[in-house]
């Protein structure tokens, strides 16, 4: 199990009888359950008529909204309710497809739904599946396709930023 270091919080808990729960927990933070104007883009996009705009320019101004949505929906004290995970720790080493925490928390062999802090854009929590390989490593299971390529991106950052100390610890 090859992973690179990392600091990130992620709260987590064993499925046992809640994975009903979880499921849609899931569903709602990895975006099946979209916002309307995460739907009324997509909808724009596959008529075409996205297709002149600056992508990154687009996805900036798309996340300006959502975060005036946000500030909104705090003004009239709407809150965004997550389940409560009773476990909480830090990933001291990730991978693609695994990661490690600092505390012996896992059962070996249980599975456990998450969801990770992630320092990526738009910095978002990213809700996993995974099965304890021991009592500090884990295996991923399921994760939604937008997020593992966000997450993909984030481990191989943490790969060149280790490479580069490496360089520079090595005097090269």
């Amino acid at each position: 199990m090859r992973l690179v270091p990392a600091n990130l919080e992620i709260f987590f808990e064993k499925i046992d009888g809640r994975q009903r729960e979880f499921l849609l927990e899931f569903d709602k933070l990895s975006g099946s359950e979209e916002d309307p104007l995460g739907q009324w883009i997509k909808r724009a996009k596959a008529k075409g008529e996205t297709r002149d705009s600056d992508q990154v320019l687009l996805t900036l101004l798309i996340e300006l909204h959502r975060k005036f949505d946000e500030l909104n929906a705090f003004i009239k004290n709407e809150k965004t309710i997550k389940l409560e995970l009773s476990q909480s720790c830090i990933i001291d080493g990730i991978g693609f497809e695994n990661f490690s925490i600092k505390e012996a928390k896992l059962s070996t062999g249980a599975s456990y739904y998450a969801r990770i802090s992630m320092p990526i854009f738009p910095k978002r929590d990213v809700a996993i599946f995974f099965e304890a390989v021991d009592e500090k490593r884990a295996k991923i299971t399921r994760m939604n396709e937008s997020d593992e390529s966000d997450y993909n991106g984030y481990v191989t950052a943490r790969e060149r930023v280790m490479i580069r100390e490496l360089r520079s610890t090595n005097g090269q």
